[in-house]
Order: C-alpha cells, then sequence, then structure tokens
C-alpha cells in the first residue's frame, strides 16, 4: 500500500517516539491514502510543506477500521476524547465523556493501525457541538461527510514502523494547497451551518442517551 504524510519536514525515518501523545488518537505517525489531501495538510499559511511517500506492507499488520460497518460515530468520538483535549468542559460534556466511555470504548493497544476521520478544525468543532448537546447524533453524522475531510491511516506499533519503507519526498508550494485546504474547511463549515438551520432540534442527543430514554 501507498501512503503519504503531509510535513514541514522530511521524514525519511519515522519514529514511534516522536508521535505527539494528544493527537486524534494518540502517539503515532499520521498519514493518508490521499496524495492531495496530505498536499493540503503539509502546509500553513505562508509555509510550504512537504508529502513524503512510504510504500507499507499490510498483510501482517492488525488493523482497525472506524469506517467498518460494525462501528459507529461515537466509536470514533470515543476515541477522540480519550485523546484529545477539551478545554472549558460544561457538566454536559463531562457526563458526555464518561458515557461514552462506558458505552464505546475500543481497547486499541492490540492493534498496528487506526484507521479513521481526522478530527481537524471543522470536525472538532462538529464533535464538541454534539458533546454540548448542541446537535444530535444524527446532525454529526452527517457533519462528518461534509467537505470530504478525509480519513487518516495512523501507525501504532513498532510493528507497523517496521513495515514501512520511504519512497520519496514531494514539495508542496502553499500558496496552491494553503488555499485549497481552508476551502475545503469553509465549505464543510458553512453546509453544516445550512443543515443545522432546517431542523435544530430533530433527532437524538447526547443527553437522550446519557438519561436512557434512546436506545441505539
Amino acid at each position: 500500500m501507498i501512503i503519504y504524510h503531509g510535513s514541514p519536514e522530511i521524514v525519511k525515518t519515522p519514529e514511534l517516539k516522536k508521535g505527539k501523545k494528544y493527537n486524534d488518537y494518540g502517539q503515532g505517525f499520521y498519514c493518508t491514502k490521499e496524495l492531495e489531501l496530505a498536499k493540503e495538510w503539509a502546509v500553513t499559511e505562508g509555509m510550504d510543506g512537504y508529502v513524503n511517500k512510504y510504500k507499507i506492507d499490510v498483510n501482517k499488520l492488525k488493523i482497525l477500521n472506524l469506517s467498518d460497518k460494525k462501528y459507529s460515530i461515537l466509536h470514533w468520538l470515543t476515541l477522540l476524547v480519550k485523546n484529545r483535549e477539551l478545554r472549558s468542559m460544561m457538566p454536559i460534556m463531562r457526563s458526555a465523556k464518561d458515557w461514552l466511555n462506558a458505552n464505546y470504548s475500543i481497547d486499541i493497544a492490540e492493534y498496528d493501525v487506526i484507521v479513521g476521520y481526522r478530527a481537524d478544525d471543522s470536525y472538532f468543532s462538529f464533535a464538541r457541538d454534539f458533546l454540548n448537546n448542541t446537535i444530535s447524533i444524527e446532525q454529526l453524522s452527517y457533519a462528518m461527510h461534509l467537505g470530504k475531510l478525509g480519513e487518516q491511516f495512523v501507525l501504532k506499533s513498532e510493528k507497523a514502523f517496521g513495515n514501512i519503507e520511504f519512497a520519496e519526498v514531494i514539495p508542496v508550494k502553499s500558496v496552491e494547497y494553503y488555499p485549497r485546504r481552508k476551502e475545503r474547511d469553509e465549505k464543510a463549515r458553512n453546509a453544516y451551518l445550512i443543515e443545522m438551520e432546517k431542523n435544530p432540534l430533530s433527532g437524538t442527543f447526547i443527553q437522550d442517551l446519557i438519561r436512557g430514554e434512546v436506545k441505539l
């Protein structure tokens, strides 16, 4: 399989210990199977970057694919709130976090790779709205598909790192790809706001789930 890592640096030898602990799925090496998305993720405003291209043998790796039908959006969200910092949590958010951990937690220790949504600014704000009881689970599920913001392919074990091989580096210009990244994010936000205004109180909210008024 070919995977890509967008970065301000050239990374010929990825290392597990260098990954940040507070990323979406914890410490790991975050990649994507989509070249154009990697180019967008490689740059920031006014700063060029690189796409590092790798080959990886996945045949002997255990992969947790959160897009599989046996998982729901709540499994993804539970992993997210375990690893990402939620600042200024309201009481409902703390209750939501506890409820998710009790009902949708996944033990990821046994997996070499995790595949799932990337919680950039848009996704993270959608998730916070759900935890704040502002939007329903149906609206959250809809929001996660807006803008085609992409999936991550995350290496989580030394075994996975032992199966990756650097192929080449592709320079990326900020002037070309930062506007694309920004436009994708803005489209998702605008579509989200339009959808939320249609039926703001419809669906199942986190408070309904916590109270046991609705069973999924």
